[in-house]
């Protein structure tokens, strides 16, 4: 009898992990999937820098005595390791503690992790960013050397770790040790890359050569994720679909040639979510919990509730629509703008949480004076309004340009809150259209549209609107097909290990 295989060691590196450090659902996936991984039997780490929000997390986090001397071009960089477990899990957290790089982010004085506001007004990013990421990049390997820790796989994610997987190889003839680790690479936006001046380069003590076009060299400037590209020994995106669309020249973000150089070694597992976090049959923050089977006496108690909130009126049949994102031109903020006078017209009502760019904001708020009872724009964030939102709305509107994953058409699916979505990325993976045939065959679970126009955003709601309000059977049929799918961690996981098996097996 055979015996059965090893536990596998991943150590996944990221700038943010949820509920130490977050921006957006980058943190949400580092914080969850290696719970699930340890669940099917992987023995997953994490590390990530000690940022101020991660010291003052809910989840405690503590010093240990080991230091970090970290070689960064010409000098060494001093560091020390904090230590913390991940939420309801045995998998260690280390945090890389350097202050002068990572003590900053601070809401109150709009100090964010990646970037700041200044007295005018307008967001930047933090000028070091680059060598604040090459730096822990270093340090990721100097922590597994000083622990004398030594994963089968290093997994890394975003532009942030980009250069993990080189200094992984460039320290390969000093300690030995480094040549068994396979590099995960996980690409989670193309449009955030890391790019940074030349001179950031002549900073890193790497080798003249690797700064050319084959290699870190974009358009004469240092590329964190072509690095990361280039140097893993295997590229991973955040859907099936979106690791087919990067090769286009719309959505490679300038990087498709380098994608397509590795598209043997390139695939796409869809994000989960968290169900212990994320589920109206238990979640704490909402007026009244649900199942799919309970879906008609609990959600409308948590639209009422919602509507009474937000000042919004309280008619138990206006269709409420709601949007949960960043107000950015990539979240289809302006398809939105677009669609929102002709769809009040109508009589719904709309509700939008998020912030981003000012131009965005202020559209927001214009329309929020003239349909004071109709729509409420949140600029900000509010995790715990996020979920009353979820549970609150009839309709989750999600029309990206383009999406990578996504997460909020998953937790909407949970909530019974259907989504009306762009044909993109994880939305095309996940959102099933409704048709007469989808209907008949039990699959529908939303409305997706094609062109990136505020006319086919207002078309697919309208369609949207007919079933709600005229087929009430049909649409409960739509909620609670959505309701009882699964988007877990556990079966995103499953396709993690058997990659990462893969990989060692290489």
């Amino acid at each position: 009898m055979s015996s059965p295989p090893r536990s596998l060691r991943v150590l996944l590196a990221s700038s943010e992990v949820l509920p130490f450090a977050k921006t957006g659902g980058l943190a949400d996936v580092v914080g969850s999937l290696p719970r699930a991984l340890e669940q099917r039997g992987v023995a997953p780490a994490v590390i990530l820098p000690l940022c101020r929000s991660a010291r003052k997390a809910r989840t405690p986090v503590s010093p240990t005595e080991h230091l970090l001397q970290v070689p960064l071009g010409n000098r060494i960089v001093p560091a020390k390791l904090w230590r913390s477990t991940l939420p309801d899990s045995n998998v260690p957290v280390w945090l890389i503690e350097q202050n002068d790089f990572f003590d900053r982010d601070d809401p109150a004085r709009q100090r964010g992790l990646y970037q700041f506001v200044d007295q005018a007004g307008h967001k930047w990013d933090y000028p070091d960013n680059g060598l604040r990421f090459a730096f822990f990049g270093k340090a990721v390997l100097e922590a597994c050397r000083v622990l004398d820790y030594w994963p089968d796989v290093l997994h890394a994610n975003d532009w942030q770790t980009g250069l993990i997987p080189v200094f992984l190889r460039e320290a390969t003839p000093k300690y030995s040790r480094f040549q068994s680790i396979r590099a995960l690479y996980t690409l989670h936006n193309l449009a955030y890359q890391g790019v940074f001046p030349r001179s950031l380069f002549d900073e890193l003590g790497l080798p003249d050569w690797l700064f050319s076009m084959p290699y870190l060299e974009y358009y004469d400037q240092l590329n964190f994720l072509k690095a990361g590209i280039v140097f893993a020994d295997w590229l991973n995106t955040v859907s099936p679909t979106y690791a087919k669309e990067i090769h286009q020249t719309s959505l490679g973000c300038g990087l498709q040639g380098a994608l397509t150089e590795r598209r043997d070694r390139l695939s796409g597992i869809m994000n989960g979510i968290d169900y212990h976090v994320w589920n109206p049959a238990t979640d704490p923050k909402i007026a009244a919990r649900y199942t799919p089977e309970t879906i008609s006496e609990g959600k409308p108690k948590c639209k009422a509730a919602l509507q009474v909130e937000l000042n919004l009126a309280t008619e138990p049949r206006a269709p409420l629509l709601a949007v949960v994102a960043r107000l950015v031109e990539q979240k289809g903020i302006e398809l939105i703008l677009r669609a929102a006078e002709p769809l009040l017209a109508q009589g719904v009502q709309l509700v939008v949480l998020g912030e981003g760019d000012a131009q965005y904001q202020e559209q927001l708020r214009t329309l929020e004076a003239r349909h004071s009872r109709q729509l409420k724009a949140i600029i900000g964030f509010d995790e715990d309004l996020a979920h009353r939102i979820e549970a609150g709305a009839d309709i989750f509107l999600m029309p990206s340009v383009y999406e990578p994953s996504g997460l909020n058409q998953l937790y909407s699916l949970k909530y019974g809150t259907v989504p009306v979505v762009r044909v993109t990325g994880g939305l095309a993976d996940t959102i099933v259209d409704t048709t007469e045939e989808t209907l008949a065959n039990g699959t529908a679970t939303g409305f997706s549209f094609h062109a990136i126009a505020g006319w086919a955003l207002r078309e697919t709601v309208e369609r949207a609107l007919e079933i709600y309000r005229n087929r009430p059977n049909e649409w409960l049929q739509i909620q609670q097909t959505g309701m009882r799918q699964d988007w877990s961690w556990n079966r995103s996981a499953a396709e993690y290990e058997n990659l990462y098996r893969k990989l060692v097996e290489w």
